[in-house]
Protein backbone atom coordinates (compact mmCIF):
# COMPACT_ATOMS: atom_id res chain seq x y z
CA UNK A 1 0.00 0.00 0.00
CA UNK A 2 1.21 3.25 -1.05
CA UNK A 3 1.91 6.34 1.11
CA UNK A 4 -0.72 8.27 -0.75
CA UNK A 5 -3.25 6.00 -0.05
CA UNK A 6 -2.44 5.57 3.60
CA UNK A 7 -2.84 9.21 4.21
CA UNK A 8 -6.03 9.36 2.24
CA UNK A 9 -7.37 6.09 4.53
CA UNK A 10 -5.92 8.01 7.53
CA UNK A 11 -7.46 11.46 6.76
CA UNK A 12 -10.52 10.14 5.57
CA UNK A 13 -11.28 7.97 8.49
CA UNK A 14 -10.21 10.74 11.08
CA UNK A 15 -12.00 13.77 8.85
CA UNK A 16 -15.16 11.23 8.23
CA UNK A 17 -15.24 10.89 12.81
CA UNK A 18 -15.07 14.87 12.52
CA UNK A 19 -18.06 15.50 9.83
CA UNK A 20 -20.18 12.94 11.52
CA UNK A 21 -19.46 14.13 15.33
CA UNK A 22 -20.13 17.91 13.78
CA UNK A 23 -22.95 16.96 11.93
CA UNK A 24 -24.49 15.15 15.25
CA UNK A 25 -24.03 18.25 17.13
CA UNK A 26 -25.32 20.79 14.66
CA UNK A 27 -28.09 18.70 14.04
CA UNK A 28 -28.97 19.40 17.70
CA UNK A 29 -28.32 22.74 17.83
CA UNK A 30 -30.33 23.82 15.22
CA UNK A 31 -33.52 21.48 16.29
CA UNK A 32 -33.15 23.27 20.22
CA UNK A 33 -33.02 26.52 18.26
CA UNK A 34 -36.00 25.53 16.19
CA UNK A 35 -37.79 24.44 18.98
CA UNK A 36 -36.48 27.64 21.56
CA UNK A 37 -38.02 29.97 18.22
CA UNK A 38 -41.37 27.91 18.78
CA UNK A 39 -41.40 28.32 22.07
CA UNK A 40 -40.75 32.17 21.57
CA UNK A 41 -43.66 32.65 19.01
CA UNK A 42 -45.82 30.74 21.46
CA UNK A 43 -44.61 32.83 24.70
CA UNK A 44 -46.08 36.18 22.28
CA UNK A 45 -48.65 34.79 21.60
CA UNK A 46 -49.55 34.22 25.19
CA UNK A 47 -48.47 37.74 26.46
CA UNK A 48 -50.43 39.09 23.51
CA UNK A 49 -53.70 37.29 24.84
CA UNK A 50 -52.44 38.56 28.05
CA UNK A 51 -52.60 41.77 26.91
CA UNK A 52 -55.62 42.32 25.69
CA UNK A 53 -57.20 40.58 28.54
CA UNK A 54 -55.36 43.57 30.72
CA UNK A 55 -56.45 46.01 28.49
CA UNK A 56 -59.92 44.99 28.43
CA UNK A 57 -60.39 45.00 32.65
CA UNK A 58 -58.44 48.16 32.93
CA UNK A 59 -60.39 50.71 30.16
CA UNK A 60 -63.03 48.61 28.44
CA UNK A 61 -65.12 47.24 31.19
CA UNK A 62 -64.93 50.46 33.12
CA UNK A 63 -66.06 52.61 30.17
CA UNK A 64 -69.11 50.29 29.28
CA UNK A 65 -69.84 50.39 32.95
CA UNK A 66 -69.77 54.39 32.99
CA UNK A 67 -72.39 54.02 30.05
CA UNK A 68 -74.60 51.64 32.04
CA UNK A 69 -74.24 49.07 29.92
CA UNK A 70 -75.18 45.83 32.15
CA UNK A 71 -73.36 42.96 29.96
CA UNK A 72 -72.14 42.91 26.63
CA UNK A 73 -69.48 40.19 25.68
CA UNK A 74 -66.71 43.03 24.60
CA UNK A 75 -66.10 43.27 28.15
CA UNK A 76 -65.29 39.55 29.08
CA UNK A 77 -61.40 39.42 29.17
CA UNK A 78 -61.52 35.96 27.56
CA UNK A 79 -63.95 37.04 24.55
CA UNK A 80 -61.59 40.20 24.03
CA UNK A 81 -58.48 37.64 23.91
CA UNK A 82 -60.13 35.02 21.82
CA UNK A 83 -61.46 38.03 19.13
CA UNK A 84 -57.72 38.86 19.16
CA UNK A 85 -55.89 36.25 18.05
CA UNK A 86 -59.24 34.73 15.94
CA UNK A 87 -57.96 37.58 13.57
CA UNK A 88 -54.20 35.73 14.08
CA UNK A 89 -55.88 33.02 13.01
CA UNK A 90 -57.66 33.95 9.81
CA UNK A 91 -53.69 34.46 8.28
CA UNK A 92 -52.14 31.87 10.21
CA UNK A 93 -54.54 28.83 10.93
CA UNK A 94 -52.52 26.25 12.34
CA UNK A 95 -51.79 28.79 15.47
CA UNK A 96 -54.21 29.33 18.00
CA UNK A 97 -55.27 30.19 21.46
CA UNK A 98 -58.04 29.22 23.62
CA UNK A 99 -59.38 29.29 27.54
CA UNK A 100 -60.34 26.29 27.82
CA UNK A 101 -62.95 25.55 30.58
CA UNK A 102 -64.64 22.74 32.30
CA UNK A 103 -67.59 24.44 32.83
CA UNK A 104 -67.92 27.65 30.77
CA UNK A 105 -70.25 30.59 30.23
CA UNK A 106 -69.96 30.27 26.27
CA UNK A 107 -70.04 26.68 24.99
CA UNK A 108 -67.10 27.67 22.32
CA UNK A 109 -64.75 27.79 25.07
CA UNK A 110 -65.92 24.18 26.37
CA UNK A 111 -62.57 21.92 27.32
CA UNK A 112 -62.37 19.01 25.03
CA UNK A 113 -61.18 15.72 26.70
CA UNK A 114 -57.84 16.56 25.61
CA UNK A 115 -57.69 19.85 27.13
CA UNK A 116 -59.99 18.90 30.71
CA UNK A 117 -57.04 16.83 31.08
CA UNK A 118 -54.53 19.43 31.08
CA UNK A 119 -56.86 21.43 33.25
CA UNK A 120 -56.57 18.57 36.27
CA UNK A 121 -53.50 18.33 35.98
CA UNK A 122 -53.23 21.80 37.39
CA UNK A 123 -56.00 21.11 39.82
CA UNK A 124 -53.65 18.22 41.02
CA UNK A 125 -50.24 20.17 40.83
CA UNK A 126 -51.46 23.49 42.25
CA UNK A 127 -47.74 24.62 42.58
CA UNK A 128 -47.69 24.70 38.60
CA UNK A 129 -47.74 27.89 37.14
CA UNK A 130 -47.22 26.64 33.21
CA UNK A 131 -46.97 23.43 30.96
CA UNK A 132 -45.09 23.29 28.03
CA UNK A 133 -45.49 20.02 25.61
CA UNK A 134 -45.67 18.62 22.17
CA UNK A 135 -48.88 17.20 20.29
CA UNK A 136 -48.96 15.35 17.01
CA UNK A 137 -51.54 17.45 14.48
CA UNK A 138 -52.34 16.43 11.50
CA UNK A 139 -49.97 18.86 9.64
CA UNK A 140 -47.42 17.86 11.98
CA UNK A 141 -46.29 18.69 15.61
CA UNK A 142 -47.32 21.26 17.29
CA UNK A 143 -45.95 22.71 20.45
CA UNK A 144 -48.17 24.01 23.25
CA UNK A 145 -48.10 26.13 26.30
CA UNK A 146 -50.99 26.08 28.84
CA UNK A 147 -51.23 28.01 32.08
CA UNK A 148 -53.91 27.51 34.33
CA UNK A 149 -57.07 29.75 34.78
CA UNK A 150 -57.70 30.53 38.69
CA UNK A 151 -60.41 32.52 40.11
CA UNK A 152 -58.53 34.97 42.15
CA UNK A 153 -60.93 38.16 41.91
CA UNK A 154 -63.78 38.11 43.55
CA UNK A 155 -65.54 40.41 40.32
CA UNK A 156 -65.17 37.12 38.31
CA UNK A 157 -67.83 36.04 40.36
CA UNK A 158 -70.56 38.40 39.98
CA UNK A 159 -70.72 36.20 36.85
CA UNK A 160 -69.70 33.19 37.32
CA UNK A 161 -70.36 32.90 41.39
CA UNK A 162 -74.18 32.66 42.08
CA UNK A 163 -76.93 32.73 38.91
CA UNK A 164 -78.94 35.07 40.73
CA UNK A 165 -75.69 37.59 40.93
CA UNK A 166 -74.85 37.34 36.87
CA UNK A 167 -76.08 40.35 34.42
CA UNK A 168 -79.60 39.66 32.91
CA UNK A 169 -78.11 40.34 29.69
CA UNK A 170 -75.36 37.47 29.74
CA UNK A 171 -78.43 35.04 30.78
CA UNK A 172 -80.62 35.96 27.84
CA UNK A 173 -77.58 35.68 26.01
CA UNK A 174 -75.71 32.22 27.12
CA UNK A 175 -78.69 30.78 29.27
CA UNK A 176 -78.19 30.03 33.14
CA UNK A 177 -77.55 25.75 32.68
CA UNK A 178 -73.40 27.16 32.69
CA UNK A 179 -70.49 29.00 33.70
CA UNK A 180 -72.04 29.27 37.26
CA UNK A 181 -70.75 28.02 40.92
CA UNK A 182 -67.23 29.07 40.45
CA UNK A 183 -65.62 29.19 43.43
CA UNK A 184 -62.76 31.61 45.07
CA UNK A 185 -59.01 30.08 44.27
CA UNK A 186 -60.47 26.80 42.12
CA UNK A 187 -58.52 26.32 38.66
CA UNK A 188 -61.77 26.41 36.28
CA UNK A 189 -59.64 25.66 32.85
CA UNK A 190 -56.13 26.68 31.35
CA UNK A 191 -54.97 29.16 28.82
CA UNK A 192 -53.48 27.37 25.87
CA UNK A 193 -51.73 28.66 22.81
CA UNK A 194 -51.04 26.10 20.05
CA UNK A 195 -47.92 26.79 17.74
CA UNK A 196 -46.73 24.72 14.61
CA UNK A 197 -43.21 22.74 14.33
CA UNK A 198 -42.88 22.12 11.26
CA UNK A 199 -41.81 25.47 9.69
CA UNK A 200 -38.75 25.73 11.96
CA UNK A 201 -38.02 22.17 12.30
CA UNK A 202 -38.23 22.46 8.01
CA UNK A 203 -35.58 25.44 8.53
CA UNK A 204 -33.66 23.62 10.85
CA UNK A 205 -33.20 20.48 8.42
CA UNK A 206 -32.59 23.08 5.50
CA UNK A 207 -30.12 24.32 7.25
CA UNK A 208 -28.51 21.01 8.49
CA UNK A 209 -28.59 20.04 4.85
CA UNK A 210 -26.59 23.54 3.46
CA UNK A 211 -24.14 23.01 6.63
CA UNK A 212 -23.20 19.31 5.14
CA UNK A 213 -23.18 19.79 1.90
CA UNK A 214 -20.48 22.63 2.53
CA UNK A 215 -18.35 20.48 4.97
CA UNK A 216 -18.82 17.75 2.09
CA UNK A 217 -17.44 20.56 -0.42
CA UNK A 218 -14.54 21.61 2.06
CA UNK A 219 -13.66 18.03 2.85
CA UNK A 220 -13.09 16.97 -0.73
CA UNK A 221 -11.61 20.62 -1.51
CA UNK A 222 -8.91 19.90 1.49
CA UNK A 223 -8.42 16.24 1.01
CA UNK A 224 -8.27 17.35 -3.02
CA UNK A 225 -4.86 20.07 -1.70
CA UNK A 226 -3.81 18.11 0.81
CA UNK A 227 -2.85 15.26 -2.26
CA UNK A 228 -1.17 17.93 -4.38
CA UNK A 229 1.23 19.07 -1.52
CA UNK A 230 1.92 15.78 -0.18
CA UNK A 231 2.88 14.62 -3.76
CA UNK A 232 4.83 17.49 -4.10
CA UNK A 233 6.41 18.10 -0.83
CA UNK A 234 6.86 14.22 0.34
CA UNK A 235 5.98 11.61 -2.17
CA UNK A 236 7.91 13.43 -5.62
CA UNK A 237 11.33 14.03 -3.70
CA UNK A 238 11.11 10.39 -1.76
CA UNK A 239 10.31 9.09 -5.08
CA UNK A 240 13.30 10.29 -6.84
CA UNK A 241 15.66 9.72 -4.19
CA UNK A 242 14.21 6.05 -3.89
CA UNK A 243 15.27 6.02 -7.40
CA UNK A 244 18.81 7.42 -7.25
CA UNK A 245 19.11 5.03 -4.50
CA UNK A 246 17.98 1.71 -6.71
CA UNK A 247 20.65 3.10 -9.27
CA UNK A 248 23.51 3.21 -6.84
CA UNK A 249 22.34 -0.58 -5.56
CA UNK A 250 22.54 -1.79 -9.31
CA UNK A 251 26.10 -0.38 -9.38
CA UNK A 252 25.82 2.88 -11.18
CA UNK A 253 27.72 4.77 -9.29
CA UNK A 254 28.05 7.43 -11.38
CA UNK A 255 24.04 8.27 -10.65
CA UNK A 256 23.57 12.05 -10.07
CA UNK A 257 22.80 13.06 -6.75
CA UNK A 258 19.39 14.07 -5.97
CA UNK A 259 19.62 17.25 -3.19
CA UNK A 260 16.09 17.99 -1.93
CA UNK A 261 15.57 21.72 -1.08
CA UNK A 262 15.11 22.76 2.61
CA UNK A 263 15.99 21.85 6.01
CA UNK A 264 13.12 19.59 6.49
CA UNK A 265 13.68 15.77 7.26
CA UNK A 266 13.17 15.12 3.61
CA UNK A 267 16.33 17.42 2.87
CA UNK A 268 17.84 15.90 5.75
CA UNK A 269 17.12 11.90 4.00
CA UNK A 270 18.74 13.27 0.95
CA UNK A 271 21.39 14.33 1.97
CA UNK A 272 22.19 11.39 4.46
CA UNK A 273 22.25 9.17 0.77
CA UNK A 274 24.18 11.76 -1.03
CA UNK A 275 26.96 10.97 1.67
CA UNK A 276 26.32 7.19 1.36
CA UNK A 277 26.45 7.89 -2.09
CA UNK A 278 29.88 9.45 -2.21
CA UNK A 279 31.09 6.85 0.73
CA UNK A 280 30.37 4.27 -1.37
CA UNK A 281 32.34 5.77 -4.11
CA UNK A 282 35.07 6.66 -2.15
CA UNK A 283 35.37 2.91 -0.84
CA UNK A 284 35.24 1.07 -4.54
CA UNK A 285 38.25 3.30 -5.42
CA UNK A 286 39.92 2.09 -2.46
CA UNK A 287 39.54 -1.40 -2.92
CA UNK A 288 40.50 -0.51 -7.12
CA UNK A 289 43.55 0.98 -6.10
CA UNK A 290 44.26 -1.61 -3.82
Amino acid sequence: MGLRRKFNISFILVAGIGVIASGFISYKMLQDNAREEVMNTAGIIMASAKANRGYTIDEIRPLLQEANIDFVPQMVPAYSAHSTIKRLHVRYPEYSYKEATINPTNPASRATDWEASLVEYFKANPQETELVGEQQAAKGRSLYIARPIKITKASCLACHGKVEDAPKAMLARYGEANGFGWQMGEIVGTQLVKVPMSLALERADKAFITFMISMSIIFVTVIALLNILLHAIVIRPIRKMSQHAEQVSLGDLDAPDFKAKGNDEIASLSSSISRMHRSLISAMKMIDDD
